[in-house]
């Protein structure tokens, strides 16, 4: 990737660097909605929109409904067993399961609120390394079993979404979180190594110790990483001169 040069510090927008310093995995994400658990407005904030909503549309909304808690739902049991040589970084809860099901396009958003999860993933693996990523596509592809790629879960067009069509077994969903590094920067040449899973803040912050920055900000900035940037050719608000990601 190509790091553009700034006075140091300058180029990491404030919101990067402090969502990076304070620690981004404190904070819980809503496992069905957009963004952070604790942004969603409490009851009588939603009474006080459906009141805007009834004077611009013309009528009453007909039920005030209200988010599932995630304990609440149920799923289908896994399809396919932990292999013991993958356990020490897979999960199989209910919880994960649920948290890599969908991304946030709409249609996302009203089948999570609504506790609609029939085709979860049937575990979530967490590889720290290429040799375990290699470790999972190898045994997946002898047992026939389905792997999806998942970096910040923001797609929009069903791209971390396990559809079941009768060629796999099963599924699993290859979250990315914990190779979120950047391994090298050449200051002189303006190139980095960066891992698929660095989120745009936590990229932003390693670069920023160098005075550097990639000048990359899309809408999902806080939320998606390099590796979905790159799979979706994604552009950028500051897209003045290099719009698109591959053009870095």
């Amino acid at each position: 990737m190509r790091a553009f040069g700034s006075e140091r510090g300058a180029g990491v927008p404030i919101c990067a660097r402090l969502v990076y310093e304070r620690g981004m995995s404190s904070r819980e994400r809503s496992f069905w909605g957009w963004g952070y658990a604790d942004r969603f407005p409490n009851e009588e904030a939603r009474r006080a929109l459906g009141t805007q909503l009834k004077a611009l549309l013309g009528f009453e909304p007909p039920m005030l409904a209200s988010p599932p808690g995630i304990e609440s739902i149920r799923l289908r049991k896994s399809r396919i067993h932990v292999p013991e040589t993958l356990a020490d970084f897979v999960r199989a809860d209910d919880e994960a399961r649920i948290r890599h099901a969908y991304g946030k396009a709409y249609c996302d958003l009203y089948r999570g609120f609504n506790g609609q999860y029939p085709t979860p993933p049937d575990w979530v693996a967490f590889p720290r390394s290429e040799s375990e990523i290699v470790a999972i596509l190898d045994w997946a592809s002898d047992q026939r079993v389905a792997v999806r790629p998942f970096g910040g879960g923001t797609s929009v067009v069903g791209g971390v979404e396990n559809r079941d069509d009768g060629d796999f077994r099963g599924a699993i969903s290859l979250d990315l979180s914990k190779m979120n590094r950047v391994l090298e920067i050449d200051e002189h040449s303006h190139s980095a190594r960066i891992q698929a899973g660095a989120l745009g803040p936590e990229l932003e912050a390693q670069l920023g110790v160098k005075g550097l920055t990639l000048r990359h900000y899309p809408q999902s900035f806080e939320f998606s990483t390099l590796g979905g940037w790159i799979a979706t050719r994604a552009g950028g608000h500051f897209a003045t001169l290099y719009t698109h990601i591959d053009d870095l």
